[in-house]
This record gives structure tokens, sequence and C-alpha cells, in this order.
């Protein structure tokens, strides 16, 4: 497909000096530790308020427990209280008084939920403007299920939306091509991670590798809940077979939570794997988790532009992931990791022993290319450079004009 979408720094080309920062609302379906979308809202958050913006953030749901880092960081954080599953018409009124007394000049919405609720808002409290993101390649829920009735409710209102952007361009098109979005209302402007967070550091490895007992082994490591679209029953399915067919000793470590992990605990003991693969639960450390690890693996059916990934290949480490979504903009084949087919547990499989087969050169050369694409491409400091150009935009059209001009 010939598409549309062009990413903001293509479009609005490079940064002019700073307007002034403003007020800004983030409204978020959810917050807390655990899932890529509510980290990218906090560290938005984060740095903007670095940057003397005026930041409130708002989760419709009860968040789940916050980082360290984020409770202290002097960010307004508050809560509608919803229940998933619920549309309760009062939170309607709730959140436009929140707006009415936060004054922000721009609102900016985080995943499916969060647009549809801010666009409905929009007449009933003033905002200059509103910006409304997607996290994923489609409007799947977090369990999956249909899409079709997200994409019909976001593309009736988008009328009150100024501008829709996705982290990838596979999830604009996919956008596109639903009707969810028009195509001139779409810019891809994708994840940041904060590069001096996750960086490999030795001395963390060899104290973590220790504390986590894994000192002699090599270590794969994965992250993310246990719902259908991360698909860890495929994972699982084609570690066994490397475990079977590789002369490594290596272990699978598994961080997070979610419904699907009685399940996928049953499919390792029937595997006989339970040497091999251990579950840590949710983290407040990745960072040194990751330190920890040897290469990362990611098995998801669907994705956006997974922070895990970001996340990881600023860690510097080798890459095996699915060749869905926006994989490819982060993971660059044969340069810091392989792709391999959506739902191929066999070619999984042997990208697993490729890794595991490489020198301890080989293998720094890829986590070494890694970092600086990561660095270079996904920086927080550089994506949040792009937010702001985009709300400038949005609140002084004629001066970001006029400039360009002179």
């Amino acid at each position: 497909m010939t598409s549309p979408v062009i990413s903001i720094r293509q479009a609005h080309g490079a940064a002019s000096a700073p307007l002034g920062p403003g007020r800004i609302l983030l409204l978020s379906t959810n917050l807390g530790v655990g899932g890529g979308a509510e980290e990218q809202v906090q560290q938005l958050a984060m740095e903007l308020k670095s940057r003397n913006w005026t930041v409130g953030v708002i989760s419709m749901l009860p968040p789940s427990p916050l980082p360290k880092e984020f409770e202290n960081s002097g960010v307004n954080i508050g809560t509608l209280n919803m229940y998933r599953g619920v549309a309760d018409l009062r939170k309607v009124t709730q959140l436009a008084r929140i707006i009415r007394r936060f004054r922000p000049d721009v609102v900016h919405s985080h995943m499916t939920h969060a647009n549809i609720l801010a666009r409905v808002v929009r007449p009933l409290a003033p905002m200059r403007a509103l910006v409304c993101t997607l996290h994923g390649s489609k409007m799947y829920s977090v369990k999956g299920g249909s899409t079709r009735f997200r994409e019909f409710a976001h593309r009736v209102t988008d009328r009150w939306a100024d501008v829709t952007t996705t982290i990838c361009h596979p999830a604009a098109e996919a956008c596109i091509e639903d009707r969810a979005v028009p195509a001139e209302k779409v810019l891809v402007v994708p994840n940041g991670v904060d590069t001096e967070r996750f960086v490999p550091r030795p001395q963390v490895r060899e104290r973590m590798r220790a504390a986590l007992g894994v000192e002699n082994k090599f270590v794969w490591l994965a992250v993310g809940r246990f719902e259908q679209p991360k698909n860890y029953t495929l994972m699982i399915r084609a570690f066994s077979f490397a475990v079977q067919t590789t002369n490594r000793d290596m272990v699978l470590l598994i961080c997070g939570s979610g419904s699907m992990q009685p399940q996928i605990e049953a499919q390792v003991r029937k595997l006989g794997l339970e040497n091999f693969v251990r579950f840590l639960g949710v983290r407040r450390d990745i960072p040194e988790v990751m330190n920890a690890a040897d290469a990362f693996l990611l098995s998801s059916d669907t994705e956006g532009l997974p922070m895990v990934l970001l996340q990881a290949s600023a860690s510097g480490l080798p890459i095996v992931a699915t060749a869905v979504g926006g994989n490819n903009e982060v993971v660059q084949h044969n340069v810091s990791g392989f792709l391999v087919p959506r739902g191929d547990a066999m070619n999984m499989a042997s990208a697993i022993e490729r890794v595991c087969g490489l020198n301890s050169f080989d293998r720094a050369r890829l986590g070494r290319a890694g970092r600086q694409f990561t660095h270079q491409n996904f920086s927080i400091g550089h994506v949040v450079d792009t937010w702001e150009r985009l709300y400038y935009q949005l609140l002084n059209p004629a001066k970001v004009s006029q400039r360009k001009r002179s």
C-alpha cells in the first residue's frame, strides 16, 4: 500500500527554538509497572516536567503500583477509578471538571479508550489542542478479541481530535485501512527510551547474575504480560526445541504476570523445562535484570513498537523477535538481532541456536549496533523534542509557520 503517513520529523523539519512550555494533561487508560504504553506515558510526563511544563496525569483505571521515580517526580497524578469493561457516563463529567480546573493548553491521550473519552469530553471542557496516541498495531484489548467496535468509536469521534499519532508506520497504515483514522490526520511518533537508565553496566551484570544464580549460564530474557497477543506458548515451544539441539547451558527468565501464566507454567512442566525456565514475576528492576541477560526474546503475534525491545536494545542485548508491527523498526535483521516469521517455532528455535553459537565478540557486536541505533533514534530526549514541536505547532501555528519561512 502506498501510504500518506509521514513522521513528524519529516512533516515539520528540524527543531525550532521553543515557544515556551505550557500546561499539559496526559490521559491514560492505565498507569503502573509492567505495561509498555503505561511506561511511555510516565516517561513522557517526567521528561516534560523536567522541561518546565506543568504536567498532570490522569489514569482511567485505578493505577497498579507506580515506579518510585514517577511517584516522586512531582507530576500531578490522579485517577477516575473506572472499572475495566464498564462504561460509566458519570466519568465524562468528572473528567470535564478536572480539565476545567487544571486548564491545560494540551490534552494528550494515550491508548484507545482514553482517546475516545478525551474526544467525548472536548465539547464540555476547554482545551486548545487534543493529541490522541495509539500504542498498538491494532485496537486490541489486553486479551485480544475483535477490534471493530473500538475502530468504529475512534472513527466517529475523530472530529474532536486535532491529530492522531501511532508509534510505528505499520500501525498507522493499519488505522487507515481500518478507517479508524483519516490518512490526513495521522502522524508517526515512536516510543522513547531512557538510554541512560537502560545501559550496559558490567558491575551490575556480575551482581545480578550472582543474585539470580545464573553465573555460568547463557541467559535469555523475556519481559511482558502473560496474555494471548504475546504468544508465550510459541516462545516456550521454540525454547524447548533449542534446549534439545544446542549444547549451551542456558536458562530463560520471564518477567511479568497475566491471566495466561498458569497455562504457560503448565506447559513448562509438561515439556520438562523446570530447570530451564524461571518465572520472576513483575519486577521494578528491569534495567538490572537486563544487565544479567545475554540475549532477549520476543514472540508476539501483534505489536506496535514494544518498549521492551527498545529497553533490551539500549541495554546492548542481541534480540530474537517475531517480524510483526514495528519490531523491524527497532531490530535490524542480521545487524542487531534476528527477526523470524510470526508463529514459527522452528524458525525461532534456529535463531536462538544461532545467537547461542556466536562467540562473545560477535554477540557484543550485535549488542553495540543495537544500542547505537536505539540511542540515535529512540532516546527519550529525542522523542520528547518531537512531541514538543507538535504541541507548539498546534498551539501557535502562525508563529511556527513564520519561523519556517524565516
